[in-house]
């Protein structure tokens, strides 16, 4: 009697830790499922880009001089020749002087020599020795006069003042740029594009544009120009992307570009997250089927689905990722509300 108690309490021991496992390992999986949608779908090509004006040039100074004068003239209108700024020429008009001196000096020896040999005093080769050495001075002249030329700073166009750097009493090096001057309309982006995906733009793509400064704006522009050589170190290709004159876009502006390449309309979308590479789960009779698809444009919210799906299939979004094929599962409200 003792034993045939203890192997009923072993009986109902073993029937409650069965009970235990199916409950624990048995029920159904909680998932949240989602059924594919029908949208455009786009291939886009992403690069970063800067707000340019498409006319433009920047001033910088040739010689390495102090700054003495700036026009203050930032956001002014300027026409072709206009001074912008002036650097110090005492030490470059000194020059002009010394050699101006020894023109005069080499002008008096010439006459003196050519008086001499019309005398037969001289010898002709002395006055082709003064002559020659005037004509050297004066050319040491002429090249003077054209430097000084370089410490005036002008407009290189007509057009804005659209940025002026550099103070009174700064040493101005050469190739600083103190001023830029250019025509605000019309505006480009100039975007760098890697050279591995330079292939697949083209001149009149749509391009999606966004800004910090703007972000509830859509805002748009159109591949103008792609420059025929890249950058061997960077491996990107530079491309212009004209912008609407109406663009609230200023000059200077970072925006993430992206260029719309293909467009596959009406397409069937999932959500990314609910693929992992070509495989997904849906959901058949309460259990879990993984399904090899054939996926097409993949973006970072949905992916397009070209074939190995249906429709009015109920995808698990996210992807399961311990969930086993086959698995019971069950698709809560909450869960399913959320993901849909």
């Amino acid at each position: 009697m003792r034993y045939l108690r203890l192997l009923l309490v072993l009986c109902a021991v073993a029937a409650a830790a069965a009970g235990a496992y199916w409950w624990w390992f048995g029920r159904p999986v909680p998932v949240a499922t989602v059924q594919p949608t029908r949208g455009d779908a786009a291939e886009l090509v992403y690069a970063n880009g800067v707000v340019e004006p498409r006319y433009w040039a920047k001033v910088t100074p040739l010689v390495r001089e102090r700054i003495v004068g700036r026009c203050d003239c930032e956001g002014a209108e300027v026409t072709r020749g206009a001074v912008l700024g002036r650097l110090d020429t005492r030490e470059a008009e000194a020059t002009l002087a010394e050699l101006e001196a020894r023109r005069r000096l080499a002008l008096a020896e010439r006459d003196r020599v050519a008086a001499l040999v019309g005398r037969n005093i001289a010898a002709a080769k002395d006055l082709d020795r003064t002559r020659s050495d005037l004509a050297q001075i004066e050319a040491l002249i002429v090249g003077q006069k054209a430097r000084l030329e370089n410490y005036v700073l002008r407009a290189p166009m007509d057009g804005t003042v659209l940025r002026e750097d550099g103070e009174v009493g700064e040493i101005a090096e050469p190739g600083e740029a103190l001023f830029w001057v250019g025509r605000p309309i019309p505006r480009v982006v100039i975007a760098d594009v890697n050279e591995e995906d330079i292939p697949r733009v083209a001149v009149g793509q749509r391009a999606l544009l966004r800004s910090d400064a703007f972000v509830d704006r859509s805002l748009e522009s159109v591949v103008d120009n792609i420059t025929p050589k890249g950058d061997p170190v960077a491996k990107t290709y530079r491309v212009r992307l004209m912008l609407p004159d109406d663009t609230p876009l200023m000059i200077g502006m970072s925006v993430d570009v992206n260029i719309v390449v293909r467009v596959s309309a009406d397409a069937l979308l999932v959500p990314s997250v609910a693929l992992d590479g070509d495989r997904l789960f849906v959901v058949e009779g309460g259990v879990a089927e993984r399904r090899a698809v054939r996926p097409g444009i993949r973006g970072t919210e949905a992916t397009e689905i070209l074939s190995g799906l249906d429709p009015g299939a109920r995808v698990i979004s996210p992807y399961p990722e311990t969930l086993a094929d086959g698995a019971r599962v069950e698709t809560t409200a909450a869960a399913a509300g959320r993901a849909e």
